[in-house]
């Protein structure tokens, strides 16, 4: 029998503006991502040094992760949540500057710390390592936010018990231009978003 699923939160980070649940959270006067991520990331207190290696990409989507898993995730066990992210560019913003870096004939030097992110689930592997997660967790490419099938695979995930809350959303970034959104869902009844859905909340 298929349960009927709720989504119990969601953020959007776009235009220097993080929005959780509706109500913005962090907003700054216009500027480039770097340095929007930096100072959102120091805003919320977050430790974890690790988040200034990361590429753009996965900046964006540990930023928003970050405010949905923290306050649902135990360090002392195991999480089931799935992650289902998709965007349009894939890692196309991280392959550019890789590929910059082994064209330059007088300063050729392919960097290992760029090349590691040029997969977009690689985002996935440092959600998955910052919250202790094992579950599935799934990276699709689409030309603009597919939320009936984002919506059906994450449903698919929570009746067949392989998670009991996936991580679902959007996650684009391409020269500066980024637009995050993720939800949580689960089976758990929530009247937060009863006549909502995943597309009219992406669209707000």
């Amino acid at each position: 029998m298929t349960q009927k699923t709720y989504i119990q939160d969601y953020i959007t980070i776009q235009n220097n503006e993080i929005v959780l649940n509706g109500t913005s959270v962090f907003k700054i006067e216009p500027t480039d991502f770097g340095d929007f991520s930096k100072q959102a990331y120091r805003s919320f207190d977050i430790q974890y040094p690790k988040f200034f290696k990361m590429d753009a990409l996965s900046k964006l989507a540990f930023l928003g992760s970050e405010l949905l898993l923290s306050p649902i995730t135990s360090t002392e066990q195991e999480n089931n949540i799935a992650l289902v992210l998709a965007n349009k560019s894939s890692s196309l913003d991280t392959d550019v500057k890789y590929q910059e870096s082994i064209s330059d004939k007088e300063n050729y030097y392919p960097s290992p710390a760029v090349f590691v992110y040029t997969l977009p689930n690689i985002c996935l592997g440092e959600i998955s390592i910052r919250h202790q997660l094992k579950s599935e967790n799934s990276f699709f490419i689409f030309d603009a936010f597919n939320t009936e099938f984002m919506s059906n695979y994450s449903n698919i995930l929570l009746n067949s018990n392989k998670a009991d809350t996936v991580l679902c959303g959007w996650v684009e970034f391409f020269n500066d231009n980024y637009k995050a959104f993720l939800c949580t869902i689960s089976r758990e009844e929530s009247a937060k978003y009863t006549n909502e859905n995943i597309n009219t909340l992406y669209n707000k």
